[in-house]
């Protein structure tokens, strides 16, 4: 709905006088499904070829399908077979994408096989097969092509089923910055298929389980009381074990989804600064891109959650013991707790940072016990400091 008012006083309309300055107010609805989708690439399973089209209408015929070079190594053969079997003319752009390829670049190849692929702006979205890398990608390339093209999104790694796969935020890095270039275009469909983690390195799904640790922290207690007892478990048996294990499994991941697309619904556009789920964001964006390539994604946020997990409990908010649990459960899951890069003059330069891009305040999410969190505008470079003094040495030796 669109209301066009003029900027003048009513008087003028009378009098004749010509309008010469308008206001105008609209709303657009914003409208997105994400689902568990398990064998999203079985023949059989229809969800992927329907994904981000009318129910109602018959199937597009045509898909072009961005697909992450690691991925279509794996799977590349199960999706041509998808598609034909489905009856789909398709075409597959193998894009490597990790973070010193997160660039304009990258998002110029889509766009590139978009134009090549003649895609239809509307009823023809492009479907994003790979981690968030790739996700973020595809989808900024996608709300610049003729000014906003859907897509589908296909995580294949943790993180990408669990953060990168779920939002509205695009992003690509520029110069040392992290995803300082983006826009916000939630892709029309995303299908969630677990089934794509038993290709993953323990590293990687150690990774994801960084931003699965984050929402238990500042959000749900039950959560962090899974993790603990089973997390250690979940990644070496990569979220499928026996009986026993599956229900966790699907426990923490729809807790995980559900809490997320929770805090996000409200606030998709960031118009409210002060976010929960920035939590693990604050320190995390400078380190890890003076870490590339070393660190991933998950690792810099466990290191930010380590830093201000110690902060919170020097400033009383969480109990020596709970910060002992929280420190000891990111070990077990293969998470760092230190870096060499957590120094002074790094930690010092990331506030900053973070401060300008939350509009000249902190709006710093520290954890409140296990399960909450609460805001704080006043933490100084000492108390960085003195938290990562004690991280370099508990992670030197193990003891709390």
């Amino acid at each position: 709905m669109t209301t066009l008012a003029p900027r003048i006083p009513h008087g003028l309309f009378t009098s004749g006088e010509p309008v010469r300055s308008w206001t105008v107010s609209t709303a657009k609805p914003v409208r997105y499904e994400v689902a568990f989708t398990p064998d999203v690439l079985d023949p059989r399973n229809p969800a992927l070829a329907r994904a981000g089209t009318s129910r109602d209408g018959p199937a597009p015929a045509r898909r072009l399908l961005v697909v992450e070079a690691t991925v279509h190594d794996l799977y590349g053969e199960r999706i041509r077979a998808y598609c034909a079997a489905r009856g789909l003319r398709h075409r597959i752009h193998v894009l490597a994408a990790h973070e010193r390829l997160k660039t304009m670049n990258s998002v110029f190849s889509v766009v590139e096989a978009m134009d090549r692929f003649g895609i239809a702006r509307r009823s023809e979205p492009v479907v994003a097969l790979g981690g968030g890398v790739l996700l973020d990608i595809v989808g900024l390339a996608c709300s610049l092509y003729r000014r906003s093209t859907p897509y589908v999104r296909v995580p294949t790694t943790l993180i990408g089923l669990v953060d990168a796969g779920v939002g509205a935020k695009t992003g690509v890095n520029f110069g040392p910055y992290k995803n300082r270039l983006g826009t916000y275009h939630p892709a029309t469909e995303t299908l969630l298929d677990p089934g794509f983690l038993v290709t993953l390195d323990r590293r990687h799904l150690s990774n994801g389980m960084a931003e699965i640790l984050k929402m238990a922290l500042i959000k749900d207690r039950a959560l962090f009381e899974l993790l603990d007892e089973h997390g250690s478990r979940l990644v070496t048996e990569r979220f499928r074990g026996g009986r026993s294990l599956r229900p966790v499994a699907e426990e923490v991941l729809g807790r995980a989804v559900h809490g997320m697309l929770e805090e996000l619904q409200g606030n998709l556009w960031e118009s409210e600064l002060e976010r929960i789920v920035d939590y693990g964001h604050s320190f995390s964006p400078t380190i890890e891109m003076r870490a590339l390539p070393e660190l991933l994604h998950g690792e810099a946020v466990c290191l930010d959650m380590a830093l201000t997990t110690v902060i919170a409990e020097r400033r009383g908010l969480v109990e020596p013991s709970e910060r002992i649990r929280v420190l000891d459960v990111m070990r077990r899951l293969g998470l760092p707790v230190w870096h060499p890069l957590c120094a002074p003059d790094v930690l010092r330069e990331a506030l900053a940072d973070t401060v300008r891009h939350r509009d000249g305040s902190q709006r710093l999410p520290l954890p409140s016990g296990i399960g909450d969190a609460v805001f704080v505008g006043d933490l100084t470079p000492g108390e960085l400091a003195e938290a990562a003094r004690y991280l370099k040495e508990y992670g030197g030796n193990g003891h709390a």
